[in-house]
């Protein structure tokens, strides 16, 4: 009879020698099995164009500063009047605003924009009008007489504006610089005109 050690117990084990010997005949050839893996890492997945335009939408969506929706709220028709002036704004330069009396310094023609483009167009020029001191403009939206519907940039155009922060006031031209397919736009001042302003006011009442 012989004693053999077992790992998995501190006692010992009597067994007889031929069993033993049966037992070592059995086990003859077998492998121990490689340790589990802690963690599977599997090959990166590369997205397809389809995926990273989508991504790259979402993500723009996320940190767009265009305050201007894309949700059309009110459809205008071709000829429409497009007016509204901010309360603050004196009746003698809004009169003077509707007569087309003030000289243009920039303009923006829509025409041939999607609406998408259009937004970010009109964001981008407004913005610079305000840091470049630029007071009065002309947006051509046109008329949009064509197709099942109608005015659409004309109707977003109005819309915009009113929600634009820059903008003071805003009148449908007059014929000659565009009819109803353009608007005369106010723009604020910027910060700097305001500082200016307020130093003559203030080197006049000394």
């Amino acid at each position: 009879m012989v004693f053999l050690p077992n790992y998995k117990s501190q006692h010992l084990i009597a067994m007889h020698t031929e069993d033993i010997d049966l037992f070592f005949d059995e086990m003859s050839g077998v492998q121990p099995l490689a340790p589990a893996k802690r963690a599977t890492i599997k090959a990166e997945r590369k997205d397809t164009p389809g995926q990273e335009e989508r991504r790259r939408a979402a993500a723009e969506e996320l940190i767009d500063p265009n305050p201007l929706s894309m949700e059309l709220r009110k459809r205008l028709q071709p000829h429409d009047f497009l007016f509204w002036k901010e309360s603050g704004v004196q009746e003698g330069v809004w009169k003077k605003l509707c007569l087309g009396k003030y000289n243009m310094e920039a303009s923006l023609d829509l025409h041939l924009f999607t609406v998408k483009e259009a937004r970010q167009e009109l964001h981008s020029f407004l913005k610079s009008c305000l840091e470049n001191g630029i007071r009065t403009v002309l947006i051509r939206h046109g008329r949009g007489e064509q197709g099942a519907e109608k005015a659409t940039i004309k109707s977003y155009t109005n819309q915009w504006l009113l929600e634009h922060d820059h903008v003071l006031a805003f009148h449908t031209a007059q014929k000659q610089h565009g009819g109803t397919a353009a608007v005369y736009t106010m723009i604020r001042k910027n910060a700097d005109a305001r500082n200016e302003n307020r130093e003559q006011h203030a080197r006049r009442n000394h």
